[in-house]
């Protein structure tokens, strides 16, 4: 294991068991995120267009709603579906006035500045909802196609809220890749590192529980793309390439992916320890 930690990075490009490239920098990923987006929508020409959308990264949006406006795409046959979102200690969303309010960020980095002529309805912008796991994962199950993913990964692999499980908990390999949407404990890790960056470490406040989308939902886009860029991702980002698939590092289901691809960026490809 603590080879894929001391390799080159030319071996890590090499013995990839995910494919990978390089990008230069963080910008030019919002960039070419936001321009996937908007073009799988002109590409289906007034078809249904379904995209899983995360809060992390959030800096392609306001992009993509420029582009949106520039070239006039009408988003009224598009249907966005929310990774996840925080919860109270009681399973219930978290307020939409608090900073880390998914629903809040979605509102201001996207909807609202989408011209309203454009904007898809309110009932096609979704969120998994506690109580209504199994509603979204049949509606998921019930489109033709997911038309793509493109996200990030937490500090311990997590997709989505996709925590790893637990080492008491006894579910394999393949049980956690074809996991439902659930309510979950946040991992010690990801409590420490968002709490960190998103409300300096006021860990006593920070939430304990969310709801995510599963695994399966996930893997059931057609594209799914994971973007590095963070210096606490060099550790997954190379866990993720070069370590078999597992539980303990959710990233890693992509290699069983036909549709994945793990861009980073050359600070994050070329650091060596």
């Amino acid at each position: 294991m603590n080879n894929i930690y001391f390799c080159k990075p030319d071996e890590l490009m090499k013995n990839s068991r995910l494919p990978l490239r390089v990008m230069e920098s963080e910008a030019d990923m919002y960039e070419e995120m936001a321009e996937i987006m908007a073009s799988v929508i002109e590409k289906n020409d007034g078809a249904q267009t379904v995209i899983i959308c995360p809060v992390g990264p959030i800096g392609q949006y306001p992009i993509l709603a420029n582009k949106i406006n520039e070239r006039r795409i009408s988003l009224k046959n598009c249907i966005f579906i929310n990774m996840d979102e925080y919860l109270t200690d009681s399973d219930e969303t978290i307020a939409y006035d608090s900073s880390l309010s998914f629903h809040a960020i979605m509102d201001r980095q996207l909807y609202s500045r989408i011209d309203p002529e454009l904007i898809m309805p309110e009932s096609q912008r979704i969120f998994p909802e506690p109580g209504h796991e199994a509603e979204i994962d049949a509606l998921i199950d019930s489109f033709e196609k997911i038309d793509c993913c493109l996200t990030g990964v937490g500090i311990n692999g997590h997709i989505a809220f996709n925590e790893p499980p637990e080492p008491d908990d006894d579910i394999t390999d393949e049980e956690f890749e074809q996991i439902d949407t659930r309510c979950l404990d946040i991992s010690r890790e990801t409590i420490t590192n968002n709490g960190a960056h998103k409300i300096l470490g006021a860990l006593d406040i920070f939430p304990r529980r969310c709801i995510s989308l599963g695994m399966r939902q996930l893997l059931k886009a057609r594209v799914l793309k994971v973007y590095l860029y963070c210096d606490w991702q060099w550790g997954i980002m190379r866990k993720g390439a070069l370590s078999a698939p597992t539980k303990t590092a959710p990233v890693t289901f992509l290699q069983n992916h036909s549709g994945s691809e793990m861009v980073v960026t050359r600070k994050l490809f070329e650091f060596m320890l």
